[in-house]
């Protein structure tokens, strides 16, 4: 006990202990201010300025394609079907022979027509010849002038039959004409549902012959989009056009641009929309007749504010951003949007040009949260998007 090593322990081992301690307490104390200043630090979340511009809005409306000329080819007589000139697919020429239907029938009838037509020329002919002999008799005071009068009732008879067969022979050959049928016009044949043999009737659907060439494009419009239409075109005529693309059923741009031609004079009362057509070149034959597709119409909306999407979130169907004010502190603000542009939605209420709203890590915000702002510009935007 009189060890002095043990003694020495003695004396200094608390005071040891008491400033180990105080050190800890001291080292936890300090990790936990430091951890308390890093949580309330703001967080640095891009900002952008709502500023107006001119943009041009893009659209696209499903479309009906339909070549220029798509006519049904059918029968005009009824009869078998002889002979089938061309095949399905097969390019043709207007005037071109495409079916024959039997005609025998028809040549008979011509041919019976014809000679009942010579018939009654030759009563004709007899008719005229008694009455210049009866007027010769009755200037000579031969025979009385009710014999004349009679001569001259049987000549326009006669002269009513040949008319009468004459009409009758010109259907005649009409009739058999309808038996030879033709292309109406340069196109591609369609499919042909009756085959050689058939019994065909007046009316029958032969097949069609469609000239695309070029195509239609008939699209719909809401009246607001056709309104912000029309007042384009009406403001600034350097600018406004009247061409549109169009993108095929595979997602890829048809090449050649097209142009709006006409635009319905009322609006459906189903839809509230009206519909527009354009017109495509098709020099390769790409389009076809009943394809489908759609229209990007390009309108220019003046003093336009934009919104990227990433800015906005939605409550009960509302759509909000983030407003910053110049002390970084957000709130919410409800907004109607007017539509869609790319990455971006453009404003139609609820924003004005000058505020700042928060890009982008929404997702953590609340009302009152405090940010620092990092600037970006909407072409920053569109640039990352």
């Amino acid at each position: 006990m009189n060890n002095p090593v043990l003694r020495a322990v003695r004396t200094y081992l608390p005071l040891l202990l008491l400033g180990g301690s105080a050190l800890l307490a001291g080292c936890g104390q300090g990790q936990a201010e430091a951890s308390a200043e890093v949580a309330e630090a703001p967080q640095a979340l891009p900002v952008m300025r709502l500023s107006p511009h001119d943009t041009v809005l893009t659209r696209e409306y499903v479309a009906d394609i339909q070549a220029v000329r798509n006519v049904e080819v059918r029968a005009r007589v009824k009869g078998f079907l002889e002979k089938i000139y061309v095949d399905e697919g097969q390019m043709v020429k207007k005037g071109q022979p495409l079916f024959h239907i039997s005609d025998a029938e028809y040549r008979t009838r011509l041919a019976r027509l014809h000679a009942a037509l010579s018939n009654a020329l030759a009563q004709s002919r007899v008719a005229s010849l008694s009455l210049s002999q009866v007027r010769m008799l009755t200037e000579k005071n031969v025979i009385a002038k009710p014999e004349l009068q009679v001569a001259e009732a049987k000549l326009r008879a006669a002269e009513a039959s040949v008319a009468e067969a004459r009409s009758a022979e010109s259907n005649a050959a009409l009739m058999l004409s309808y038996t030879l049928i033709r292309a109406p016009f340069d196109g591609v044949v369609n499919r042909e549902p009756m085959k050689v043999g058939s019994l065909v009737d007046d009316g029958t659907l032969l097949t069609t012959v469609s000239d695309a060439r070029a195509v239609f494009a008939y699209f719909n419009v809401s009246e607001a989009e056709y309104l912000e239409f029309v007042k384009t075109q009406a403001k600034d005529s350097a600018r406004a056009t009247n061409q549109v693309r169009l993108v095929l059923a595979d997602g890829s741009l048809y090449t050649p641009r097209g142009k709006i031609e006409t635009v319905e004079s009322q609006f459906q009362a189903s839809t509230g929309a009206i519909a527009f057509r354009a017109r495509f070149p098709n020099a390769k034959g790409l389009l076809k007749h009943g394809a489908t597709g759609k229209i990007r119409l390009a309108n220019t909306v003046e003093d336009a504010l934009l919104v990227p999407q990433k800015a906005v979130f939605e409550q009960q169907d509302k759509n909000y951003v983030y407003v910053v004010d110049g002390q970084g502190t957000v709130r919410q603000k409800n907004f109607v949007p007017k539509s869609r542009l790319s990455a971006f939605y453009v404003v139609k209420s609820g924003l004005n040009a000058g505020e700042h709203i928060v890009c982008e890590g929404i997702q953590d915000l609340r009302d009152g949260s405090r940010i620092t702002a990092r600037p970006v510009t909407m072409k920053s935007l569109a640039l990352n998007k």
